[in-house]
């Protein structure tokens, strides 16, 4: 393959990979909407078109392969090719993240259950935000900009500890309501979790530009939590 075509097909696996995450973008904003008006519908219909976005991961990385296979690239190619396979994997749990948003609220359905709808979104905003900003700054190989993102996981962070005292507080005045407290910290789980894996984007930007590889700093918590089915 002539190096012009090897350039035409990076850049196509590139924008392939930005409409991948657009669509993770907009699962993760569709689905905390849906939970803040009880749209059980809207829910399900998230749930659903996670296919869409695992259909799109498998495609770009079987386009992968066969670049793998028939261009055997080396130095910066490589890495880029490498790092392209992981970005799109960390987009797809991603996208299994959302699923679980909305999966929730199907669990809560029709109970009444309060939930801490202003911090949620304001949680989703951050972790949408930095995920654009990270497939930017991976796309253009920006370093600099990779470096700082992770930067803005502390804020994601302090808002999933201001839910967590709250619902710990609420559940010992009222024990009754332990399992609904627990929905609250699936979901807030799931949009913690995709703020740290923006993270891993950074590293892998950070990778294609220098070939150093390094963890950024993020949070290290993980939570037993599984809403992936």
């Amino acid at each position: 393959m002539p190096r012009q075509t090897l350039d035409r097909e990076i850049h196509h696996l590139q924008d392939e990979v930005l409409l991948l995450g657009s669509m993770v973008e907009q699962a993760m904003l569709n689905a905390i909407d849906t939970l803040k008006r009880r749209d059980l519908d809207g829910a399900r219909q998230v749930y659903n078109n996670d296919e869409q976005i695992n259909e799109k991961r498998y495609a770009i990385e079987n386009r992968l392969m066969i670049l793998f296979a028939t261009q055997q690239p080396i130095a910066h190619d490589l890495r880029l090719l490498a790092a392209i396979m992981e970005v799109i994997t960390e987009l797809e749990r991603m996208g299994d993240y959302a699923k679980g948003v909305a999966k929730i609220n199907l669990l809560i359905g029709e109970d009444d259950t309060p939930i801490p709808t202003r911090e949620i979104s304001r949680m989703g905003d951050l972790a949408v935000g930095m995920l654009h900003r990270a497939l930017s700054a991976f796309i253009n190989e920006d370093v600099s900009m990779a470096r700082r993102i992770p930067q803005e996981d502390d804020q994601v962070d302090e808002l999933f500890n201001q839910i967590y005292h709250k619902n710990v507080t609420a559940m010992i005045a009222n024990p009754s309501i332990i399992d609904q407290a627990n929905y609250v910290m699936w979901i807030v789980h799931n949009i913690e979790r995709m703020a740290d894996r923006v993270t891993n984007i950074c590293e892998r930007t950070i990778f294609i530009a220098t070939g150093e590889t390094l963890e950024l700093n993020a949070s290290d918590d993980e939570w037993s939590f599984d809403n992936d089915e």
